[in-house]
């Protein structure tokens, strides 16, 4: 051994030594990082040559090409809506006979009956309580999950959760990796679009691309407090430049950013703003038509509930979002944003959102039918937990990410069918219970795709919706 070099290695190295002797050695792990992101990136975007949103091969057939989610954001009452409990009517006052588990507010413990009447519907005799008349006709065509549990009691990490799989990290939301996984069907537009979406409890997060490329970030039309009829995407037309010279003007941009990427090496930043741009510009011509529903029959505009003011908000989601599935865009969530958190004040509130929501949410269901487009589009119906049996004040109930009720629709899900069950008093998921894991990995599975082989590499290691949990709920696979 060279004698100079036994006696480096004899002495204490200093931080400056150690960076010297090392740093080739961490380039190399930095190469390799690099490449091997890159290669994932070429191995998993199949039709990557034809741009991020190509049309892409799922890993088996498919039993629904594109999501409907329709989300009510604050957590809507499993016990006063779809989750009948004789026992909490009779028992009434009472305090609850066993341990409850720890909740966000203080609440009483007695048992808070719900003020609403169920009854049985359809052939199926699903119970639906008086709340939703007009969704009750069509429970033949829906499955219910009466067994959801989340990991958390608060509006914000509960939201992320469902949205993104993650309540602690920023991760990419459920339809931005269904966007990654399928692509687009149409070119001219994002694959996945959001519907005046909420800017509380995690507000972009919620809909963002996170560590995947930007061009699967949900694109929001409008906001929370703007409503439908005002939601429009923004700077869409160009009435003062012809076609040609944007194009011209375009390609010139296009062409300084190419020469900077080729300068610099990947930058992600940079490449979705390029995709961006050329997506914008196709846009031009697709969206101003779709956000126009001056086309559609006075029968279909009455079937949402768009000649009443108290549904007119939303009913215009629910069609914009037929619209968009009808022209191709995979994912598209419509919001109910902020009104489902009755701390107080249930039976007047819940009865509002209630009726803005039950006509628009029936008649989607119906449209897609008879349109043909239930069969493979898979409608997801909830929110971000549930709520207490017991009572919060004289009117009110808490937080409840231990049981809750979702519904879906069409796309592979078995019809009329009641799946997993709650406790005597719908305070915790006890038969066949279904996590937010487990819903993102059926989903997916409808669509497809394999949970499991649904990956993107960042940061070392490969990264899916599921993280390292999940199991398919097959029993509601038709």
């Amino acid at each position: 051994m060279n004698p100079h070099w036994n006696s480096y290695l004899n002495r204490t190295l200093s931080r400056r030594d150690l960076l010297r002797a090392s740093s080739t050695g961490f380039g190399a792990l930095a190469l390799a990082g690099l490449l091997g992101e890159q290669l994932n990136a070429a191995e998993t975007n199949v039709g990557a040559a034809q741009g991020p949103l190509a049309v892409k091969n799922p890993h088996f057939a498919p039993r629904a090409k594109r999501v409907i989610f329709l989300f009510m954001h604050g957590g809507p009452s499993q016990v006063d809506t779809f989750d009948y409990k004789p026992l909490l009517k009779r028992d009434h006052g009472k305090p609850l006979p066993f341990q409850r588990p720890k909740v966000v507010s203080s609440e009483t413990f007695n048992l808070l009956k719900s003020p609403w009447e169920f009854k049985q519907y359809g052939q199926s005799g699903m119970w639906v309580s008086d709340l939703f008349p007009e969704f009750a006709k069509r429970v033949d065509d829906v499955c219910f999950i009466k067994s959801m549990w989340g990991s958390n009691s608060r509006h914000g990490g509960a939201l992320l959760e469902l949205h993104t799989g993650s309540d602690t990290f920023v991760r990419p939301s459920m339809g931005s990796w269904v966007t990654y996984g399928l692509g687009s069907e149409n070119q001219s537009m994002p694959g996945f679009i959001t519907i005046c979406p909420t800017q509380s409890h995690g507000g972009a997060n919620n809909y963002s691309s996170g560590f995947l490329p930007a061009p699967y970030a949900g694109t929001p039309i409008g906001a929370v407090g703007i409503k439908a009829k005002d939601a429009r995407i923004p700077y869409i037309a160009n009435t003062e430049t012809p076609k040609d010279i944007q194009r011209m003007e375009l390609d010139f941009a296009q062409r300084i950013n190419r020469e900077q990427l080729e300068s610099t090496g990947p930058d992600a930043a940079l490449d979705g703003r390029i995709e961006a741009f050329e997506l914008a510009f196709r846009m031009q011509a697709e969206a101003p038509g779709l956000q126009d529903l001056s086309g559609e029959s006075e029968a279909t505009r009455k079937l949402y509930g768009l000649d009443d003011r108290v549904t007119e908000d939303f009913g215009r989601q629910c069609l914009m979002a037929r619209r968009l599935s009808e022209k191709g865009v995979r994912f598209v969530q419509v919001s109910h944003t902020y009104k489902w958190d009755q701390h107080s004040d249930l039976l007047r509130d819940h009865a509002q959102n209630a009726r803005e929501v039950d006509k628009p949410m029936s008649g989607l269901l119906q449209d897609l039918k008879a349109r043909g487009l239930l069969k493979d589009t898979l409608v997801i119906w909830g929110g971000e937990f549930g709520r207490t049996p017991t009572a919060q004040g004289s009117d009110g109930r808490d937080h409840n990410p231990e049981a809750f009720t979702y519904w879906l629709a069409g796309g592979g899900v078995k019809a009329g069918l009641q799946y997993g069950a709650t406790d005597d008093y719908g305070y915790y998921s006890v038969e066949n219970k279904v996590h937010f894991h487990d819903l993102h990995a059926t989903v997916l599975h409808l669509l497809g795709l394999d949970h499991k082989r649904l990956t993107y590499r960042y940061a070392g290691r490969d990264f899916r919706l599921t993280d390292v949990h999940g199991e398919l709920v097959p029993g509601i696979i038709a």
